[in-house]
């Protein structure tokens, strides 16, 4: 099992909902209602995440790693296509097998366009709860995994606990951890070194209620 860190012993991790890229290599869409009603489904949230962590693949391919049905799976990709998210893989496949790919655009999401819009407020906490349960289920896949001493010493999962911020400070915090993971991120097209392994780097940074003892 790999090894968790204990608090302040490493740098901290950054994520965004979609993911850190840099801003030059990848271009950006933020999503409104109507594209939000359309990622904002368990099933299609976790077939995007495939495509995106793993790269093109067939319904078939996708049905069997998520346990669903072929034409259900078919349905979904095809709605997530109608929204952009993803797009058939041209020169790829047949007719009837199909190959997807997620659309190199990174996607972000403001919360205050939609915490006091009555008509997509119900699709936003899907988006979350999903997106809560996606990072919840990696963490604890690496955890249970086999790893050998190398890459086990290389992870962490680690919190830090004695940060008094104000907003600007916290948004400033954010700010320049995501600098940091877009400058290991490699360029399109650049090759990654023999040993190397697809990595998920994820933080959660949020305020915290302080609350009595006595």
């Amino acid at each position: 099992m790999p090894d968790a860190t204990t608090p302040d012993a490493t740098a901290p991790d950054v994520t965004t909902p979609d993911g850190p890229a840099p801003a030059a290599t990848r271009p950006t869409r933020r999503l409104d209602a109507r594209s939000l009603r359309g990622l904002a489904h368990p099933l299609r949230m976790k077939i995007f995440e495939l495509l995106s962590l793993d790269g093109p693949a067939t319904a078939t391919t996708l049905a069997e790693r998520l346990g669903e049905n072929t034409g259900t799976v078919s349905w979904h990709l095809r709605h997530l296509a109608e929204h952009d998210f993803i797009e058939e893989e041209v020169g790829r496949g047949t007719k009837r097998e199909r190959w997807w790919r997620r659309v190199d655009t990174t996607n972000e999401l403001n919360s205050a366009d939609f915490r006091n819009d009555p008509d997509s407020r119900g699709a936003f906490g899907v988006y979350l709860h999903e997106l809560l349960h996606q990072y919840f289920n990696r963490v604890t896949a690496y955890v249970n995994e086999d790893w050998d001493t190398v890459w086990r010493n290389a992870g962490t999962i680690a919190d830090w606990r004695d940060l008094r911020l104000t907003p600007d400070q916290l948004k400033a915090l954010n700010a320049e951890l995501a600098a940091v993971v877009a400058r290991h991120t490699p360029a399109p097209g650049a090759e990654a070194a023999p040993d190397a392994l697809p990595v998920v780097v994820q933080l959660q940074s949020f305020p915290r209620r302080a609350r009595g003892t006595g």
